[in-house]
């Protein structure tokens, strides 16, 4: 792809870490990006979430941060629990940790200068250098197809007030798919390829400061990345820095994970995702003490029953928990990535939805970004952009699908209560 002589008008649908990502890069070579977003509100609710930051997420920041805002807590030690708490296994392994909602405001400086307590304030004049970035939010993507040598993208407004039912058009020179893996565009622009698909278990999830965390279970959770598994059960922890990006010790996040077997038939799994106001939800029960209180008395027990002291502890002194339903969602299968002869392209997890213990899916979001920001330059072309996706995306989603059953439905190594070794469906109703 020859380097454009002019800069783009670009559209990117979905204004998450992906999306985000991918306009900056482009946005720094001169061309004019819009986010389309379809949350009400101008800034994405903190996800609450924690993150591995993999080697292409450092090197995005690295590149793309003109903000200089430090982004990670270091994780020096891999260890695995017994259910007593002892440790029973531990090897040197350096690792990078930091949270959705920094990266996410890092990002958001970057694209459109938002001010917010995550990131230098004086740096943000430098931040925003190259073509214009618009974050435009309460934009509900209804519709992506060819009009001529352009995209035209159909929308309606999710915000309050406005007419909800009115479809509005857009036209682009390019189009960026970021919505994720539950992307409505895909299925509609890709028939044949596969849907996300449930796969077995929910990912409990929380945060607690450091400063509430015991001595004894500081040992274990302090710039360390511990686990524990179990017949069905896989629980680990990390730092992250706090929610307005503080890296001071003391003053962190504990992030903690907690995969639980349920199939999506049983009552469990829907009394799981119906929150305390009885609404129903699919594949995430959002942060925000939205769980009902049964629900998380029921996971409380289980946790003083089955977790180590711990990783219990972080359970029981955790005040607003979340839940995901852990999905599996294989690259498309016909037409790869590019979309209307190359009009537009599918990036992030809109192309493969990983399992989290991957712990790939910012990485890949990084990775699509960094490339194609080559394409745009000259420097790739679409074929060799595409073949480098395919295969990060089919390798991961592999890895993902492996690491997942032989946690959840198999043996692992250093678990403790399996009985046969050759492991076997352990699936909880």
């Amino acid at each position: 792809m020859a380097p454009a002589s002019r800069p783009l008008d670009i559209i990117t649908i979905g204004g998450s870490l992906a999306g985000l990502m991918t306009s900056i890069t482009l946005r720094r070579q001169g061309h004019n990006v819009r986010i389309f977003e379809r949350s009400p509100t101008p800034l994405l609710h903190d996800q609450g979430a924690g993150i591995v930051a993999g080697g292409d997420t450092r090197a995005f920041l690295d590149d793309y941060d003109a903000t200089g805002t430090p982004s990670a807590v270091p994780s020096r030690t891999r260890l695995y629990l017994d259910k007593e708490g002892n440790v029973i296994s531990r090897e040197d392994s350096l690792q990078h940790m930091t949270s959705w909602d920094l990266v996410y405001h890092i990002c958001r400086a970057n694209f459109d200068g938002v001010r917010s307590e995550y990131v230098r304030a004086d740096k943000l004049d430098a931040a925003r250098a190259g073509g214009k970035g618009v974050y435009q939010y309460g934009r509900q993507v209804v519709g992506l197809e060819a009009a001529g040598s352009k995209a035209k993208v159909s929308f309606k407004s999710t915000i309050e007030g406005e007419n909800k039912d009115e479809v509005k058009e857009e036209l682009a020179d390019f189009v960026v798919v970021a919505e994720g893996a539950s992307s409505e565009l895909r299925p509609q622009l890709s028939p044949s390829s596969p849907r996300k698909t449930y796969a077995g278990y929910v990912a409990f999830r929380g945060t607690v400061p450091e400063a509430d965390v015991s001595p004894e279970a500081a040992e274990v959770f302090v710039e360390r990345f511990p686990f524990f598994h179990a017949k069905g059960i896989q629980i680990l922890a990390y730092v992250i820095p706090a929610r307005n990006g503080t890296l001071e010790p003391g003053k962190r996040l504990v992030n903690w994970v907690w995969y639980w077997n349920v199939d999506d038939s049983a009552d469990e799994y829907r009394a799981i995702f119906t929150d305390k106001h009885g609404g129903r939800h699919r594949w995430t029960l959002p942060p925000g003490n939205n769980m009902a209180e049964d629900v998380w008395q029921t996971q409380k027990q289980r946790a003083r029953d089955l977790l180590p002291p711990q990783f219990a502890e972080l359970v029981l002194k955790t005040d607003s928990p979340f839940v995901q339903a852990v999905a599996d969602l294989e690259p498309p299968a016909d037409g790869g990535v590019w979309l209307l002869d190359g009009k537009a392209l599918l990036v992030g997890d809109a192309v493969a939805g990983f399992r989290p213990h991957t712990a790939a899916s910012t990485s890949q979001a990084a990775f699509h970004a960094l490339r194609l920001a080559r394409v745009f330059q000259g420097e790739m072309n679409r074929d060799e952009y595409e073949a480098e996706v395919m295969d990060y995306a089919r390798r991961l989603q592999k890895r993902g699908v492996e690491l997942g059953n032989r946690s959840q439905f198999g043996s692992h190594p250093f678990g403790s209560g399996y009985g046969d070794p050759s492991g076997g469906d352990s699936r909880r109703s």
